[in-house]
């Protein structure tokens, strides 16, 4: 039977992805990840796994004490990572028209050995992280005009054999149009093959979440979200993403049944310059069908924020983001990836909350990472009428997005104010570089209860 989830409103309201192993999470602790997380507004996170042998255990409580649930987001068709895989990975590969060396190691989900070693990395992950949900992004082929492009798969041993034990046929030619079997000449042999596709990929997910000693099996508690493209490529984009990417998410939900679907914004859109905010509206061709087929089921959608420099969105935008997918029945979204935003870079430091630890220890939060040589004094009407001057703290140092100010002694006076000194963010730590430092404006101050 299946055990409720502990964090519900995982499916619901405002979320944001994270990659742990970007720079500006490094060297500082857990809970001050959590905690600026949590002052940004956000309830949920996406935690981005890149190897499921190495997870941060302590952010993930660092989210829970805060109350925030944390979906554990795997790639399906491959990794960034090869350290935590067996000798034998290589023979998982994907056969492509045209090998790519980009960092990413692509596999086949025809390959039997892959499949069932990702679904015991993920199990083997649910038994030991407290995990809230689990969803494989990314599960389908490469890739979106990959036959024209050359970037098109799986053709390789594995496929080849699959379609052949299922249909008693070669797989289709798709480099020489000379060839008998060129795809474009067996429309029938092709049509088999796309169908095919799709079967491989509903598989993966269902076999990893749903089969014996998979992830529902060994966490009957856990959410599961299933993710699929979406692209503005006109009426025609749901069958383009069909045919050359295996992906349909019809016969994928109907496969995996999941807690929530969460359609990805694909690269042809996330990549343009000048991308519109509303842009959600033209995925209905998307939404719709999946809103007829399974009217009870949560729908989510994901953006990417930042991951060129020419694509960067600022916060104005991620608002009226927001707003678009609400007013079109959306029950949440995410972003990649949070740090990424436009906000980093345009923002100054703000002082959202200050409070003291201990006897004498005054800890101020940001809205984001603060600089090492951040400083902070209290002001001289705060301090006790024997004392004229401002209170310099005996020690100062910083945890991510808080400054902590050790002082010999704390005034009397409730509330009292703390002045902020050269308080400045870390354009070292962001994803693009050479952008300015933002630096708190002078006499900003703030109040201590």
């Amino acid at each position: 039977m299946r055990s409720e989830p502990a964090r519900a409103w995982a499916l619901e309201g405002p979320s944001i992805q994270i990659d742990p192993l970007f720079p500006y999470y490094l060297n500082r602790s857990a809970d001050s990840i959590a905690e600026e997380i949590q002052l940004a507004g956000y309830e949920t996170v996406h935690y981005f796994v890149v190897n499921e042998n190495q997870i941060n255990a302590g952010l993930i409580d660092a989210f829970h004490r805060r109350d925030i649930a944390v979906w554990a987001l795997v790639l399906g068709n491959g990794t960034f990572s090869t350290s935590h895989l067996p000798p034998e990975w290589a023979s998982w590969k994907m056969g492509l028209i045209k090998e790519l060396n980009d960092g990413f190691e692509r596999f086949s989900p025809f390959s039997a050995e892959y499949v069932q070693w990702k679904k015991q990395a993920v199990s083997r992950m649910l038994r030991e992280y407290p995990f809230d949900g689990i969803e494989i992004a990314e599960p389908y082929f490469p890739e979106w005009d990959g036959i024209r492009r050359g970037v098109y798969g799986d053709i390789g041993p594995a496929a080849q054999q699959a379609f052949h034990e299922k249909h008693g046929l070669s797989v289709p030619e798709f480099v020489n149009r000379f060839a008998a079997n060129y795809y474009k000449k067996t429309p029938d042999t092709y049509a088999k093959w796309i169908d095919f596709r799709v079967e491989a990929v509903n598989t993966l997910i269902d076999e990893v979440i749903n089969g014996s000693g998979g992830a529902r099996e060994t966490r009957p508690d856990i959410l599961v979200a299933t993710w699929s493209l979406a692209v503005d490529g006109g009426s025609v984009s749901t069958l383009r993403l069909k045919e050359w990417q295996g992906l349909d998410a019809i016969s994928m939900i109907g496969k995996v049944k999941p807690d929530l679907h969460v359609l990805q914004t694909h690269w042809p859109d996330w990549m343009k310059r000048n991308l519109k905010a509303d842009y959600a509206s033209g995925y209905e061709s998307f939404a719709a069908p999946i809103r007829a087929a399974y009217p009870d089921l949560p729908l989510g959608i994901q953006a990417d924020i930042g991951s060129r420099a020419n694509m960067v969105k600022d916060r104005s935008w991620l608002n009226r983001f927001q707003n678009t997918v609400y007013d079109l029945g959306y029950h949440s979204w995410t972003a990649y990836e949070y740090h990424l935003g436009g906000y980093m870079y345009d923002d100054p430091p703000i002082p959202l909350s200050a409070r003291i630890q201990g006897e004498n220890e005054v800890v101020i939060s940001f809205n984001k990472r603060v600089d090492q040589g951040s400083r902070g004094r209290i002001l001289p009407e705060s301090v006790d009428n024997r004392d004229q001057e401002a209170m310099e703290p005996e020690e100062s140092s910083v945890d991510g997005n808080r400054l902590r100010l050790r002082f010999q002694r704390l005034p009397e006076k409730r509330p009292f104010e703390v002045e902020l000194l050269q308080v400045k963010d870390v354009p070292a730590l962001w994803h693009v570089k050479g952008k300015r430092t933002n630096e708190i404006p002078a006499g900003t101050w703030i109040s201590v209860e």
